[in-house]
């Protein structure tokens, strides 16, 4: 059971009108106009539905006269073993109004709080209940309406009434994820044969932009070469330097060496000088003394012999004197006659003479004696000479040698003396040509450790293995392949790498969407196994249930599943034969009204036990129907919906004549336009 009342106010015919129904079977019948639909139609507004045959506005359904209409529904919350419908409500009736205005707002309200479509729904859902599914709730003309549905659409509305839904939404869902996976192969291999045909592309690129960065690397790898071959040209450069300051200090050291030597052999022969000098100074002292001496010695002789000369020359003129004397005396003696004293003139003449005799005899003995030892002082003299010359000859002899010996030593000496010049010359040529060596070195030194500094910018110590000329035209070369590549970007690697990323991930996708499609696949294969296993269950036991009832009729039927394979073009399709006739598919154009109306209830009947909502009804359920068959689909409605824990609201206008007596009669009346309704248990 659901509804337990229904409460009406200003909707359509009805002024204010409170009716209640029992479990089972409620039949409403009145005279036609009366308000019976109204009241079922009060209860699909109240349950959520927005459109109605009887009008296109729910504002329509407000009473002539009034602006606001209000249709509330008492629900069945009560305990149902152990546990009530809705869970989060403790009540036991579940009050569900709607509200329409006539200017066109509506509302539902929830124990007289508002509440939203949504919120109906969900509570609906709890119940089990779909107001929209005419198997559940059909109103007039509703009967007619199901022979002219489609089979896929009575298979549908079926699969709505007995909660089947789920298993054509899972295979539903499942095609769709099928669709989907599908869609997704196609347009993955799409973009895959797309990528593929771009990655070529970009791997062309990538291949050209590889030998870019080979070249790169490789000019990288020749600069760093060429650096580190200036490093070694610099360090041999450097080594060279060091060699020639080394040989240069050798050269120094040899000099200062040989300069040392010579100034060593300098002193030697200073000393050696000095030495001889002494010794020819000695010689000279000597030789001057022996000339001193022979000079004096000849001297001695010359002056001797100048005595000699003198003493002759003053014998001479002494004996010229003498002799001038003596012809003197003789001319006095002479002239001694004419002397008148002849005597003393004679004495003194005597005495002159003998006076001059012996002054010749004196000078003579003197001259003698002096000229002898004038002789022999000449003779030692000259003796004395002959010795000092021979020793004189000696002395100068050995002054000579001395002479050539200091000549030589002197020789040597200036020769020392030139060479220790040259060498100290030399050196500092030397020390000047080193000290310009050791700068052009600190140059060379801070030119290698820029280098060097430079050389490790490019990449650790490499040996290289060209020269640098080789190396240049090697860059050049390079340089002239990489010229050829200018246009390929820098972009091009991560293009690429995106593109095989992509790729990558495209092809896995791919393959992903590839198991997805056999899953999904597979899937709908076990659900539409599953959506076709039940349903065929289940139209066995409606099929049954159907044939067993329309015998009653005289009539032959038969329920089938048609078109199983594809869930879109599956259908419903409901045979019927009567009066003998063969079953044939039941449609307005085959059946008379009656026929239909009855083979459509009958279908309803067979249905019941395996529809879930706890609410079923049905407007005009005998309309065409001869009074045999109204009477048969009445009483097999009540047997039907025994047991069954449903509630069943029945509208006819006829007075149908029930066999069984839990039926619960409601009769409505319309009296001067507002209707009213009586109860008959």
């Amino acid at each position: 059971m659901l509804i337990r009342e229904i409460i009406l106010e200003n909707f359509m015919s009805y002024e204010y009108a409170r009716v209640s129904f029992q479990p089972g079977v409620n039949v409403i019948c009145g005279p036609n106009g009366s308000g019976k639909s109204s009241m079922l139609l009060g209860i699909s507004v109240a349950l959520g539905q927005s459109y109605t045959e009887r009008s296109r506005k729910l504002s329509d359904l407000i009473r002539w006269g009034k602006d606001q209409a209000r249709v509330t529904l008492v629900l069945d919350n009560s305990l149902k073993g152990k546990r009530r419908p809705v869970p989060k409500i403790s009540r036991d009736s579940i009050f569900l109004t709607r509200v329409l205005r006539r200017d066109g707002m509506y509302w539902f309200e929830l124990g007289n709080r508002a509440a939203t479509k949504s919120n109906v729904v969900r509570l609906l859902s709890k119940f089990g209940v779909n107001p929209d599914n005419m198997l559940i709730i059909m109103h007039q003309n509703m009967v007619e309406q199901f022979t002219v549905l489609s089979s896929q659409e009575k298979l549908r509305i079926v699969e709505a009434a007995v909660g089947f839904e789920s298993y054509r939404r899972n295979v539903l869902k499942a095609q769709k994820k099928l669709g989907r996976a599908l869609s997704q192969e196609e347009s993955v291999g799409k973009l895959l044969e797309s990528a593929e045909q771009t990655l070529s592309y970009w791997r062309e690129q990538y291949d050209r932009y590889q030998q870019k960065k080979q070249l790169r690397m490789k000019r990288r790898f020749l600069q760093r070469e060429l650096a580190w071959a200036e490093v070694s040209k610099r360090e041999k450069a450097v080594s060279e330097l060091k060699k020639h300051i080394q040989k240069e200090k050798n050269e120094v050291l040899r000099v200062e060496s040989e300069a040392k030597s010579i100034n060593s052999q300098l002193g030697e022969f200073e000393g050696k000088l000095e030495q001889l000098k002494a010794e020819w100074q000695k010689l000279l002292e000597e030789r001057l003394t022996m000339e001193r001496e022979r000079a004096k010695q000849e001297s001695n002789v010359s002056l001797a012999r100048q005595a000699l000369e003198e003493t002759r020359l003053w014998a001479e003129s002494r004996q010229e004197q003498v002799n001038g004397c003596l012809g003197e005396i003789k001319r006095l003696e002479a002239a001694m006659s004419e002397i008148q004293n002849p005597s003393d003139f004679k004495t003194q003449l005597v005495e002159i003479r003998v006076a001059y005799e012996n002054l010749e005899k004196t000078w003579i003995q003197r001259f003698t004696i002096k000229n002898e030892s004038l002789k022999g002082s000449i003779e030692d003299s000259s003796m004395q000479l002959g010795k000092l010359g021979t020793q004189v000859s000696d002395v100068q002899v050995k002054m000579d040698h001395l002479n050539l010996e200091m000549d030589s030593a002197n020789n040597d000496f200036v020769d020392r003396k030139i060479n220790l010049a040259l060498l100290r010359y030399q050196g500092e040529i030397l020390k000047k040509a080193l000290e310009k060596l050791n700068k052009e070195l600190q140059t060379s030194l801070a030119d290698l450790r820029e280098v060097v500094r430079k050389a490790e910018e490019t990449g650790p110590q490499i040996v290289p293995m060209k020269s640098i000329v080789e190396i240049l035209d090697e860059i050049r070369v390079t340089d002239g392949h990489l010229a050829a590549l200018a246009d390929v970007s820098e972009d091009i690697e991560r293009m690429y790498e995106s593109y095989s990323k992509l790729y990558l991930e495209l092809k896995e996708k791919a393959r992903l969407v590839a198991e997805n499609r056999e899953k999904a696949l597979e899937e709908v294969k076990a659900r539409m196994e599953a959506w076709r296993t039940v349903l065929r269950n289940l139209l066995e036991h409606v099929n049954l249930q159907y044939q067993r009832i329309l015998s009653q009729a005289h009539a032959v039927a038969e329920v089938r599943l048609v078109d199983d394979n594809d869930i879109e073009a599956a259908g419903l399709e409901i045979l019927v034969g009567f009066k003998g006739g063969k079953p044939v598919p039941l449609n307005m154009y085959t059946q008379s009204g009656g026929e239909r109306t009855t083979a459509t209830m009958t279908f309803l009947l067979a249905l019941q036990q395996h529809v879930r909502s706890p609410f079923r009804a049905v407007d005009e359920y005998d309309i065409h129907m001869d009074p045999q068959n109204r009477e048969i689909i009445a009483n097999l409605l009540v047997s039907s919906v025994r047991g069954l824990n449903a509630q069943y609201l029945a509208i006819t206008p006829s007075q149908v004549t029930f066999n069984e007596e839990d039926v619960h009669m409601i009769t409505v009346q319309n009296v001067e336009g507002a209707s009213l309704v009586s109860e008959v248990v």
